[in-house]
């Protein structure tokens, strides 16, 4: 089995762990929606995870993204294994009592943030989003642990334990979100915060007895002078001053959000999770099954197999995402009646939703890009330059937030984060080919346009069959899930007749990914 193999065949196994973990997650986001409709309550929820979200990737998630498994592949080729565990628990120890100093610090500032965040919150309002980010001030440390765990996990080539928590994860917060959810009283929503935490500690544990079979060494020491902490240190910087940076841009999103209509946050957060569903699936997924054979590949410099890594790695999230954005615009609206309509979610509330949801599609290719290419980077173990250019991409986004929130409400904001994401990608394509002296652009280029030509001429006849159909059905629960799932078969049957018919080699790639080997 090559190499190109044994990744596809990896990442197929963790989208298909994420598929699952994803439809637990709406499962939960339904239940929400169903208890609490689109309101000043789940606004509440929604913008309680900032602070948490801003201090663990302050601290934690710049190291595993960037900096980590490089690293540790690192020592892992050369058979230096005693020095990269000695690097690890180093690490493992500062972030394990920095955070917690960080979070004490947290909850009791947190009224004083939320005050700041949003401040067109009613006062009720406001003391509720407090509570719920205390609650969830205890995920970043148990988050920090899972996160560490599954990196060197990966760094050893095994992603299962990681899946599977991920699972278990989305399972604890509908478990202990149903169990308190009282819809008539808006604080029960709590029972989602704490099902957040237990989640968090259940994936952590998973993953454990797998981390001991790994060999695991743990040493009591704090090292600042081993080459290794160095690295990661220096490695990490300019990551954990993009991701705060990037928390700057969600408290503006939410700030602008506060000001319009109640349940307009939310309605973004909403389409949000359902922008976010390929990109978790398929190129997160594919990103973290290439990154490791990435860094590999840099270590023994071996670029060749490296640029062949990223060129058929980008090839194949443009043939698995373009189809599925267009089918997501063409079915937008029952995807969302399937989803969410239902209890205290109403059909204006499908319609607030459908908006961001259309701006948000346009992105999802860009988005899914942006889970590959600066892996390359940090692969080469150079991330300054992949966060200079998600700086610029952010500013363009935020500025587009200001510009836009006027004519568009809520939508604006959307649209605003999908124009970032498309400026970051363009500008990472060139950075990278400057880099490599080469990106294999012809090929990248061909895919792209006969993969757009396939799902136009898709998108145009499941729209057609959409419109046709829905009046016959209706828009109820049962007609929007009939229309939905014909939609998807005929677009997926049509996406696939064509796409065979020009012998595009990512077909061949995706079947793989399910499981299914090529033809010799």
């Amino acid at each position: 089995m090559t190499t190109t193999q044994k990744m596809i065949k990896a990442a197929g196994f963790l989208m298909a762990a994420n598929l699952v973990s994803r439809f637990l997650g709406f499962i939960r986001e339904s239940l929400m929606a169903g208890l609490f409709g689109k309101t000043a309550a789940t606004d509440a929820y929604n913008v309680a995870f900032i602070l948490p979200d801003l201090l663990y990737w302050f601290l934690v998630g710049g190291v595993l993204s960037a900096a980590f498994i490089p690293v540790l592949s690192e020592y892992i080729a050369k058979g230096q294994e005693k020095e990269g565990w000695k690097v690890v628990s180093s690490v493992t120890n500062f972030i394990f009592l920095t955070l917690c100093t960080l979070v004490i610090t947290a909850m009791l500032l947190a009224p004083k943030f939320i005050a700041i965040q949003v401040p067109g919150f009613s006062p009720e309002n406001k003391e509720l989003a407090v509570y719920l980010t205390r609650i969830l001030l205890l995920q970043p440390v148990i988050l920090a642990l899972s996160g560490i765990t599954m990196a060197i996990l990966n760094s050893y080539k095994i992603f299962w334990p990681s899946a599977i928590g991920t699972v278990l994860y989305n399972a604890c917060v509908i478990f202990f979100g149903a169990l308190w959810a009282d819809a008539g009283d808006a604080w029960s929503i709590s029972g989602f915060a704490l099902g957040v935490v237990i989640g968090a500690a259940a994936n952590f544990l998973v993953q454990v007895p797998a981390l001991r079979k790994v060999g695991l060494r743990y040493y009591p020491l704090i090292d600042f002078k081993h080459p290794g902490v160095r690295k990661i240190i220096l490695l990490s910087l300019p990551i954990i001053i993009f991701h705060t940076l990037n928390e700057l841009q969600l408290i503006v999103n939410s700030h602008l959000g506060s000001a319009l209509i109640p349940g307009s946050i939310t309605a973004v957060w909403y389409s949000y999770r359902l922008f976010q569903l390929p990109v978790g699936i398929f190129a997160l997924a594919l990103g973290v099954a290439v990154f490791p054979t990435l860094s590999e590949q840099a270590a023994l410099k071996k670029f060749k197999d490296f640029l062949q890594t990223v060129s058929s790695s980008v090839r194949l999230i443009i043939f698995i995402t373009i189809p599925i954005a267009v089918g997501m615009m063409a079915l937008r609206f029952p995807l969302i009646r399937v989803l969410f309509e239902h209890g205290e979610f109403t059909a204006a509330d499908t319609e607030a939703t459908a908006v961001p949801l259309f701006y948000f599609t346009l992105g999802i290719t860009a988005q899914a890009i942006i889970q590959i290419l600066p892996r390359a980077f940090y692969a080469l173990q150079n991330t300054w330059l992949p966060v200079g250019l998600g700086v610029i991409a952010m500013v363009t986004s935020m500025a587009w937030m200001f510009i836009l929130v006027g004519p568009l409400a809520h939508g604006g904001l959307a649209l605003a984060i999908t124009l970032g994401a498309l400026t970051q990608m363009v500008l990472l394509f060139i950075a990278l080919r400057h880099k490599l002296g080469m990106i294999d652009g012809p090929r990248i280029i061909r895919t792209l346009f006969l993969t757009l030509a396939a799902a136009a001429l898709m998108g145009a006849a499941v729209t057609i069959w959409a419109d046709f159909l829905t009046p016959l059905v209706g828009v109820g629960k049962i007609g929007s899930l009939i229309v939905l799932l014909s939609g998807t078969l005929l677009g997926a049957i049509i996406f696939a007749v064509i796409t065979r018919v020009l012998k595009m080699e990512e077909f061949a790639l995706a079947l793989e990914m399910l499981g299914r080997r090529r033809r010799p």
